[in-house]
C-alpha cells in the first residue's frame, strides 16, 4: 500500500520533491499547495498534478486556466505526511497548522533546527530518524558536505574538518544574487554551514567559511580533513566511489573541470532542468598525505536534497528501517548514480 504524501510549496524544491514522488513505487502524490496562480502553478497543472490552494485565490487561480482541487486544509487531510517547501522561515508557521491536524512533517535546510525532532541525512543518522514526527532535511551544502565527511567515516575517525564553500549568488530561476563582486557570506568564521552540520553530527569538530561568486550553476567546496589515523589516497577514492550519491570525475581525461561543463554534461545524458543528485568530486583533486585528506567537489543546489526528502519520508513512517536500502530504492526510482 502506497502512503500518501502533500507537498506545500512547488517552488525550486518543491516540484523537484513532487516529481520525486510520484516515480517511487511506495508513495504517492496528493497533491502540492500553491498560494500563488504563477507560471509553476499552470506547469504543474499542464503535468497532471492536483493543486490545492486557499479558496479565497481560487478565482486567480482559474483567470491563469487552472483549476484546484480543494483548498489546503482539504490537501493536508488526504496526506499521512507532508513534505513543507515553502520558503525559508514560513516552515515554522506552517508547523502549527500541521501539529492542529494530527500531520508529520518534513521541512527543509532553510527552517531553524528546532523546528523539527532530528536534522536528517540519509547516510549519516537514517536511523536517529526513525518515527519521528518531524524532521528537517538540512541544506544543500550541508548535505553535500555530511555525506562526504560519513563516507570517510567509514574508514577512520575524523578529527576535525575545515572547508571553504564557494556559493553560488542565486537559482537560475531568480533574478537576484551579488553581481561583479565576491560577497562573504557572512562576514564571520565559522559560516552557518558548521553549525547545520552538528546538528547531524553533534560532536564533529569543523570549521567553515563561505563566499558568494556571481553564477547560479553549483556550488564548489573546499574540504580539508584530519582523521585519526594515516590513510591512503586509494583507501579514500575506493571509499568515495562505492558510496551512494557521490560521483567521481577526473577533469583532466574527460575536460570536465568546471562547473558550467558538469551541467553541460547533464544536459547532454537527459537529466530533466540538468539536476544531479550527486556530489560531483573531482578526482584530481583528492590529495592524502598521512592523515590529512584534501578534495574538491561541486554541488548542484537545486537538486542535491531530493533524494535525501524522500529517504526522510521512509524513515518518519518506518517505510524502511534499512538506509541502504531506502537508498537503493530512492537512487533507482530517481536514476541517481552518474558514473564518469
Amino acid at each position: 500500500m502506497k502512503v500518501k504524501v502533500a507537498v506545500n510549496g512547488y517552488g525550486t524544491i518543491g516540484k523537484r520533491v513532487a516529481e520525486a514522488i510520484r516515480a517511487m513505487p511506495d508513495m504517492e502524490l496528493v497533491g502540492v499547495g500553491k498560494y500563488t496562480p504563477d507560471y509553476s502553478a499552470i506547469t504543474a497543472s499542464m503535468n497532471g498534478i492536483p493543486i490545492f490552494a486557499p479558496l479565497e485565490n481560487e478565482r486567480l487561480f482559474r483567470e491563469v486556466g487552472v483549476e484546484i482541487a480543494g483548498s489546503i486544509d482539504e490537501l493536508f487531510k488526504l496526506a499521512d505526511i507532508i513534505v513543507d517547501a515553502s520558503p525559508a522561515g514560513k516552515g515554522i508557521v506552517n508547523k502549527e497548522t500541521y501539529v492542529k491536524n494530527g500531520k508529520r512533517a518534513i521541512f527543509q535546510g532553510g527552517e531553524k533546527p528546532h523546528v523539527a525532532e532530528t536534522s536528517f541525512n540519509s547516510l549519516c543518522n537514517y536511523s536517529e530518524a526513525l518515527g519521528k514526527t518531524f524532521l528537517r532535511v538540512v541544506s544543500c551544502n550541508t548535505t553535500g558536505l555530511l555525506r562526504i565527511i560519513c563516507a570517510l567515516r567509514r574508514i577512520a575517525d575524523i578529527k576535525n574538518v575545515r572547508a571553504v564553500i564557494v556559493r553560488r549568488a542565486s537559482d537560475p530561476k531568480d533574478d537576484k544574487g551579488v553581481v561583479n563582486t565576491i560577497k562573504l557570506d557572512p562576514a564571520s568564521i565559522p559560516s552557518h554551514h558548521a553549525k547545520d552540520v552538528k546538528t547531524v553530527l553533534p560532536d564533529l569538530d569543523i570549521e567553515t567559511v563561505a563566499v558568494i561568486v556571481p553564477t547560479t550553476l553549483m556550488h564548489v567546496h573546499v574540504i580539508y580533513i584530519r582523521t585519526t589515523r594515516e590513510v591512503s589516497r586509494e583507501e579514500v577514492i575506493e571509499e568515495l566511489a562505492k558510496t551512494p550519491r557521490i560521483t567521481l570525475i577526473d577533469a583532466n581525461k574527460t575536460g570536465l573541470d568546471s562547473t558550467g561543463k558538469i551541467i553541460e554534461l547533464a544536459r547532454d545524458i537527459g537529466r530533466k532542468r540538468y539536476d544531479l543528485y550527486e556530489n560531483i568530486v573531482w578526482r584530481d583533486l583528492i590529495s592524502v598525505r598521512g592523515d590529512e585528506i584534501t578534495l574538491v567537489q561541486a554541488i548542484h543546489q537545486e537538486a542535491i536534497v531530493v533524494p535525501e526528502n524522500i529517504d526522510a519520508i521512509r524513515a518518519s513512517l518506518i517505510i524502511s528501517r534499512d538506509p541502504l536500502e531506502s537508498v537503493r530504492t530512492t537512487d533507482k526510482f530517481l536514476g541517481v548514480g552518474l558514473k564518469i
